[in-house]
């Protein structure tokens, strides 16, 4: 099979892995509340069974980056990664008791820290002018499982049978109906997935054009201004260029020596911690996706609770309107996506970020206290998630690739699990935030809100700073800005 045959395939495979995510999310989500009301659970649990899940991947998602980046493999780790998935599933669909529901999401929840590998593996084998693209076509996958999730739960919610000593039902069915879909997935991965050799750095850079060198080093530049020499070195000192880990898609075009490669056969000899995430810009981006993701889920846990009470809506109705949020959001990432080709993926940020700040406003006004009859009520609701849903795509897909242009791409593995882990932090508190919350909206809402302000303002200020610090430069800021690696 020849290899551009296997590069699609593999790419139709990571597709299918976001996919089937998206869709696990989708036909659990909108039952798992009444799921655990016929097992006497009390409504903190809700919070605590949806953490559980981001517990585990929070774990699993540096430890996976980091045995990818050692290997330098991806199958067998998603091979590994997947029979959490199966067991997690299977242990949901089983009906004991509410605590063996709580253990099935901490396992499941294993299987999802595989995804670091995977960014780490697509930004290895994608050349920086196209990062954004593929991430945001990765993520596109992701929500559409989150779209046509909802609709399996159309006929899952009429199963009503026994399977030998286990009880199918519309609460239990999700859980085998995703065991059996991880299984088939287990099979495309072992026939339909291979581990693509990394692409050469210094070739793509020799055959790209002047207008994609300028935007490469506009976006591979480090968000803060002090390091910018690195990118624009223009004495072309090799040693300068080495001896810094920004930015990570520039590689040196001699050779190395003997010696020099065996010292780097390992990508994290002479990494540190420090050096790599204590920097100004990657800990705005690691706080973009913290607070993202904090304020998803937290809206997503109240949700369900709140139409149940102002609009009495059930799994059906619920189903429903995560169906519409789907098609928004792959809406969305379609945008992005040939955004991210004529715009800058800082500004594709702030675009999102601007999205954000306004829907955090208006819940803050309308669904804290809704106001009105019951038309007013649904509008000023479908209003405030249609905004919060809408700046989603900007922030995921500009702070995914920013953040694997100012990381080291040896270890991108690792680096994609520590952001997925802050991910993971967020979606662990979001829903234990909300959950606990419900019956004080003010305080909910408003400290998400306060949260999106301040990431704006810092995100704000490392623009000034990159700009101020080109204005003072010695050379012409519009000459630092264009010059390529």
């Amino acid at each position: 099979m020849d290899n551009r045959r296997k590069k699609k395939l593999t790419f139709f495979t990571i597709g299918l892995i976001f996919f089937l995510s998206g869709v696990e999310y989708a036909v659990i989500l909108p039952t798992i509340w009444r799921y655990l009301q016929t097992l006497n659970a009390a409504p903190y649990f809700l919070g605590l069974v949806l953490s559980a899940f981001s517990f585990s991947g929070l774990l699993s998602g540096p430890l996976f980056g980091h045995w990818s980046d050692r290997t330098g493999t991806t199958k067998k780790i998603l091979l590994f990664a997947n029979l959490f998935e199966i067991v997690g599933n299977f242990m949901y669909f089983m009906e004991y008791s509410k605590w063996l529901l709580l253990s099935s999401r901490l396992v499941a929840g294993i299987g999802t820290g595989a995804g670091s590998s995977i960014f780490g593996f697509l930004t290895r084998i994608t050349a920086a002018e196209d990062r954004a693209t593929v991430f945001a076509a990765v993520m596109a996958c992701r929500q559409l499982g989150l779209l046509i999730g909802p609709a399996f739960n159309i006929f899952l919610r009429l199963c009503d049978f026994h399977l030998g000593p286990f009880v199918v039902n519309k609460y239990t069915a999700p859980g085998l109906f995703m065991c059996l879909l991880w299984v088939l997935l287990q099979l495309a991965v072992v026939f339909m997935y291979w581990d693509l050799p990394h692409l050469e750095r210094g070739r793509v850079q020799e055959g790209s054009t002047s207008r994609n060198r300028e935007e490469d080093s506009d976006e591979a530049k480090p968000l803060m201004g002090s390091q910018e020499a690195v990118a624009s070195n223009p004495t072309g000192n090799q040693s300068f260029a080495a001896s810094s880990v920004m930015p990570n898609h520039i590689s040196p075009p001699s050779s190395p020596l003997p010696s020099q490669a065996l010292e780097s056969s390992s990508p994290f000899n002479n990494f540190s911690i420090s050096r790599e995430f204590l920097r100004e810009e990657v800990v705005v981006l690691l706080a973009a996706q913290f607070i993202t993701l904090f304020n998803q889920t937290a809206l997503e846990t109240m949700v369900t609770p709140l139409t149940q009470k102002f609009f009495g809506y059930g799994e059906l109705e619920n189903s429903v309107m995560y169906s519409l949020c789907g098609v928004e959001v792959i809406a969305g990432f379609l945008f992005v996506r040939w955004l991210s080709c004529r715009a800058s993926d800082r500004a594709v940020l702030a675009v999102g970020l601007t999205i954000c700040n306004i829907a955090g406003v208006w819940c803050l006004i309308f669904l804290a206290n809704p106001l009105g009859g019951f038309p007013w009520q649904l509008t000023e609701f479908i209003i405030g998630v249609f905004l919060q849903v809408l700046g989603l795509p900007f922030v995921a897909v500009a702070q995914v690739s920013l953040f694997s242009k100012v990381t080291a791409e040896k270890t991108q593995g690792f680096s994609q699990g520590v952001r997925r882990s802050v991910g993971g932090l967020a979606t662990i508190l979001g829903p234990l935030w909300a959950g606990g919350l419900t019956e004080n909206m003010y305080i909910m809402l408003g400290v998400m809100a306060a949260l999106l302000a301040l990431l704006t303002k810092s995100q704000g200020h490392l623009t000034l700073g990159l700009v101020l610090d080109l204005l003072s430069s010695d050379e012409d800021p519009m000459v630092q800005m264009q010059q390529g690696p």
